[in-house]
């Protein structure tokens, strides 16, 4: 499990592809610092397997659902991304229960300053838009964010987040341009609730 508090902003040093699958290579001297192979770690939100790590750089393995559900697939060598290692038990939960599993992608459709701050547009799939409210959270690229406002542009569903100085400066989301794609992981807590709800079986 992670909290979507951004630990370091690593580089993607070496993509591999075999097949439908890949394996990626990147460098975060401190997430990689005390990483062993079977250790998770989450790139831009997804949590990916350890399979090899040594001098500050470490591996792991991206199967074909992964890269077809986010936008893994698209990154290159020199790309920078965010990094989280999984919270420890006796750590704090400083943003949500980030389980690293993305749901989608959306894209930046607008940035615009507010004071220090600056606010950001994302779209959302319409099948995701549900489990977004005003006031709750939402992972964008790994990052643990507030949500500020959610509305529908001809038919095109999109929320709001306002970052920080702090934020913008620590993680991807201060240097994504718009139409940029992020990768989106809506709170599990509302998944369960409907399928409860539901009272499916399946």
């Amino acid at each position: 499990m992670f909290t979507g508090i951004v630990e370091e902003l690593g580089e993607v040093v070496g993509i591999e592809t075999t097949g439908a699958s890949a394996r990626l290579t990147v460098r975060g001297p401190l997430v990689a610092g005390d990483a062993s192979s079977g250790d998770s770690i989450a790139i831009n939100g997804v949590c990916l397997t350890v399979t090899r790590s040594a001098d500050g750089v470490f591996s792991a393995d991206v199967m074909g659902e992964t890269l077809s559900r986010s936008s893994l697939g698209a990154l290159a060598p020199g790309a920078i991304v965010n990094l989280e290692r999984p919270l420890r038990s006796d750590g704090r939960l400083g943003g949500h229960i980030v389980q690293g599993h993305v749901d989608g992608t959306g894209i930046l459709l607008a940035r615009r300053p507010a004071g220090n701050s600056e606010v950001l547009r994302i779209s959302v799939p319409a099948v995701l838009a549900r489990y977004l409210v005003e006031k709750g959270s939402v992972a964008v690229d790994g990052i643990s964010l507030t949500i500020s406002a959610l509305g529908e542009t001809g038919g095109e569903h999109w929320f709001e987040v306002s970052l920080i100085p702090a934020t913008l400066e620590r993680t991807t989301l201060g240097r994504e341009q718009p139409g940029g794609v992020v990768n989106l992981e809506v709170d599990v807590i509302a998944k369960y609730v409907e399928r409860l709800l539901a009272g499916s079986p399946q």
